[in-house]
């Protein structure tokens, strides 16, 4: 897999994780939850909980900002954007195995959507840390190779 490939599915990702955290956000501005597809009550739940907001700031806000931040590190070209995409997506990866922790043993319910978004950042993380493994240092190399 190609280093171009790699930040263009990162992107697609980050976008599809700003889609559904935008989605999650709407629903909470009117003052509802996201509707669960394969139905149930698990998103009410996640949403009526008081860990759907920290500081006042709603989770799915704070993930916006995080897949926003992400798609800008996925096209981040050198190892500067290698880097920012890790450590990022590293944060974001932490971050989602904490809330998944909450839904299971502390709010017992599952929101689809949070699960959707765990597996959107477990699939950035790993294709982050594969372009930072695989490619940092690929300009100083060119440039030794004469290139």
């Amino acid at each position: 897999m190609t280093e171009r490939t790699i930040q263009r599915t990162g992107a697609a990702l980050a976008l599809v994780g700003v889609g559904i955290a935008t989605y999650i956000s709407i629903a909470d501005a009117g003052g509802g939850a996201p509707a669960c597809i394969a139905g149930g009550h698990g998103c009410q739940t996640v949403a009526d909980s008081s860990y759907a907001h920290m500081g006042g700031v709603a989770v799915s806000v704070i993930g916006i900002g995080g897949y926003v931040s992400l798609l800008v590190a996925m096209l981040w070209p050198g190892d500067a954007g290698r880097f920012a995409a890790a450590s990022l997506s590293l944060i974001g990866f932490g971050f989602s195995i904490y809330l998944t922790y909450l839904e299971l043993a502390v709010i017992d319910a599952i929101c689809q959507w949070c699960v959707a978004s765990a597996v959107v950042i477990t699939a950035i993380f790993a294709l982050s840390v594969t372009r930072l493994i695989r490619f940092t240092g690929a300009e100083l190399a060119a440039q030794g190779r004469g290139g």
